[in-house]
């Protein structure tokens, strides 16, 4: 099947206009800026800190083991990050589907970023990127007929099961 595309030019004064900037302003305090605050704890949700990334629970995941990676600093891109803060961002990451591996010993693992309210950022103002384990068939009748999630475990469980393993230092 042959990919249709629909061409809406007079889309194009929106999109470049005063309006749709207005709708990715950022609204007061920020959520993620609260949480960059709080000391690693089941009831903060934060697995993992140090002073220029962390790593915290999603409080609406896609499915179990859905984590947060977000520098401490509020930037709204990877562009706006020091190297400093790159490097942290990069390697909080690798360590993170490191523990999502070791504590889930998922089939495969969703890794992303919606950069931007038009990519889909829920939060859009304060960089993160998501880390998912994945499992062969995971996806059932609920998730693509009933547009429903079942996640089969707490996101206290959640924090549980990886806490202990973004702990363990882990070599370059």
């Amino acid at each position: 099947m042959a990919l249709e595309r629909l061409y809406a030019a007079w889309r194009e004064a929106y999109v470049s206009s005063p309006e749709a900037q207005r709708h990715s302003r950022d609204e007061g305090s920020c959520v993620f800026c609260s949480l960059s605050e709080e000391e690693p704890s089941i009831e903060s949700g934060v697995l993992w800190r140090d002073p220029l990334t962390f790593v915290t629970l999603n409080a609406f995941p896609y499915g179990s083991g859905h984590l947060l990676v977000l520098p401490r600093r509020h930037v709204g891109g990877v562009s706006e990050l020091s190297d400093e803060e790159y490097v942290s961002f990069s390697m909080a990451l690798r360590r993170t589907v490191r523990a999502l591996e070791s504590a889930y010993s998922a089939d495969g693992m969703n890794i992303g970023m919606n950069l931007g309210q038009a990519a889909g950022a829920g939060i859009p103002k304060h960089l993160h990127a998501h880390a998912l384990p994945r499992w062969s068939g995971d996806t059932n009748f609920m998730t693509a007929i009933g547009e429903t999630r079942v996640l089969p475990e707490s996101l206290e469980t959640t924090w549980t099961k990886v806490f202990s393993h973004l702990s363990v230092p882990h070599a370059g």
